[in-house]
């Protein structure tokens, strides 16, 4: 059984940074793809940021040059550096293990609680 757990969430000024946190059980991180999802009620579930089980990132246009989605593999962590937040930024942050599917990485069914992350104006 897969379990995630995020941690990092809270309030922040407009232009500050934060540091997201994924740690979890059942799946060994190193060996899997992952990535960051958010979502704001009412809204879509948004892609925020992957990273591939060779480690290459990639990211949703609307954190590019912000964010940065990196792994510690031995440890079973993944994380999120998210530099000069905005307002738009504010939503509920998941991790998940992502699957390949004719090249494209998508959500699996394992997502955590999430963390909620407000971005003040």
């Amino acid at each position: 059984q897969v379990q995630l757990v995020e941690s990092g969430g809270g309030l922040v000024q407009a232009g500050g940074s934060r540091r997201l946190s994924c740690t979890g059980s059942g799946v060994a991180f190193s060996g899997v793809h992952m990535a960051w999802y958010r979502q704001t009620p009412g809204k879509q579930r948004e892609l925020v940021a992957t990273i591939t089980k060779d480690n290459l990132p990639n990211y949703g246009d609307s954190v590019k040059g912000r964010f940065t989605i990196s792994r510690d593999g031995a440890q079973n962590w993944l994380y999120l550096q998210m530099n000069n937040l905005e307002p738009e930024d504010t939503a509920t942050y998941y991790c998940n293990v992502v699957i390949k599917r004719s090249g494209t990485l998508i959500p699996s069914k394992y997502w955590g609680q999430g963390t909620r992350v407000s971005v003040s104006s």
